[in-house]
């Protein structure tokens, strides 16, 4: 295999719930903003770019069962990180404008973070149907069940004496 693939297989792979996963995002989002206040003074371009892996871990890292909630979740972190590099006043309005101007300014890089966490838990999403397609088929065919092995819920005998299977398909008769 390539190193890159080797390299990716090494990393940890938490499945968080759809409030875990967004704690996380939001508490990442949020410590990378005061860095980047304290190192940076709050430079815009460092906390955006930052931004894209955080949206893909945590899109990453959420259960199959909280998929829907990675899109939801990364923007409001974006808006919680924004809060330490906003440079607002100190009163809560004038922070209130300041974070709604950050966003603004910085929409292009909220919008990409979510559109990557939307592509993420989308493409893992429909692998996941394809997976559970394949198995109801294979359950459907009766490659489920062990060779040489009877199941009444597959199989039903008609008047005549036929077994038909799930599908409606004959399976062996009289």
């Amino acid at each position: 295999m390539p190193p890159v693939v080797l390299t990716l297989r090494r990393l940890p792979n938490p499945r968080l719930t759809g409030l875990g996963a967004g704690l996380f995002a939001a508490a990442t989002m949020f410590l990378i903003g005061c860095l980047d206040e304290l190192l940076f003074d709050g430079e815009p371009l460092v906390y955006g770019v930052l931004f894209l892996p955080v949206s893909a871990l945590t899109a990453l890292w959420v259960r199959s069962a909280d998929l829907v909630t990675a899109p939801i979740s990364v923007p409001i972190a974006f808006a919680l990180g924004t809060l330490p590099i906003s440079g607002g006043t100190g009163s809560f309005g004038g922070q209130t404008m300041a974070v709604v101007t950050a966003l603004a300014v910085q929409a292009g890089w909220l919008y990409g973070g979510t559109l990557v966490a939307g592509v993420i838990a989308s493409v893992r999403k429909v692998r996941q149907m394809g997976r559970r397609r394949r198995a109801r088929d294979l359950a459907t065919r009766g490659g489920g069940a062990k060779a040489g092995t009877k199941t009444k819920a597959m199989t039903k005998t008609t008047k005549t004496g036929a077994k038909v299977g799930s599908g409606g398909t004959v399976v062996r008769r009289g």
